[in-house]
């Protein structure tokens, strides 16, 4: 399959602060990727890097081939990425109905009509036709989580970028959660995604990251990765 992520010695980090150092990995069109690794090893300034949200120092990102290193998040999205948060972002103030149409406006491109039908096709996928009317700020978290989804998605993404989508919820939650992103392999995207629920990362990922102190200590098949002695060492606590 083609690479179509390909992170190539990227150091990156906030102000002094380096955050990744010389990361480097790919992802194939139609893959899902899962990320793990301890709490501050990079992941989410991983994803803040593919959206734009800051810039490499050094190294190059690659976007079907493309540079995309120093393009604007906005251009990023038009591109084809997408992303959820794991605290939801909605616009509280907002309809689901207007969170998605502006996603879909605005990060797809379309047009009021076409974006219209667009919200009401991801709003029934996802689940929440029926509360579309209802302000963003008053969802449940399960519900603002779905709308993250719901926004994403609306986007027309090719890459979707998902940050810990279970925190926060129950185990059956949780298990709704990831059925629903189960669904999105199957819908050819391609899944680039960080979370802690560490079965949900053996069954429903094809290849597997550890990320430490910046770096992909180990990459592959996911339950390779996950026997391995050092992510035992540097993820679940184990010592050699």
């Amino acid at each position: 399959m083609e690479d179509i992520i390909s992170f190539e010695n990227i150091t990156a980090g906030y102000g002094r602060t380096r955050i990744l150092d010389n990361l480097s990995f790919r992802v194939s069109e139609g893959e899902v990727f899962g990320v793990i690794g301890p709490n501050g090893c990079g992941k989410t300034t991983m994803l803040n890097v593919l959206t734009g949200s800051i810039y490499p120092i050094s190294g190059s990102l690659l976007f079907r081939g493309k540079e995309i290193g120093t393009l604007a998040s906005h251009k990023r999205c038009r591109l084809g990425i997408g992303r959820t948060w794991q605290i939801p972002r909605p616009f509280v103030g907002m309809t689901v109905y207007e969170n998605v149409l502006t996603s879909a406006v605005h990060g797809a491109g379309l047009s009021m009509e076409q974006g219209a039908e667009k919200a009401d096709d991801v709003l029934t996928e996802i689940g929440l036709l029926d509360k579309k009317d209802i302000l963003s700020g008053e969802l449940t978290l399960l519900d603002r989580k779905r709308l993250e989804r719901a926004r994403a998605m609306a986007s027309d993404p090719e890459v979707l970028l998902l940050g810990e989508v279970a925190a926060g919820l129950t185990e059956t939650e949780t298990k709704e959660i990831m059925a629903l992103v189960g669904s999105l392999k199957e819908k050819k995207y391609t899944v680039i995604w960080i979370e802690h629920n560490i079965e949900t990362m053996l069954n429903a990922t094809d290849r597997l990251m550890c990320m430490a102190e910046g770096h992909n200590v180990i990459c592959g098949d996911p339950g390779e990765v996950m026997d391995s002695d050092i992510v035992e060492e540097l993820y679940l606590g184990k010592e050699i």
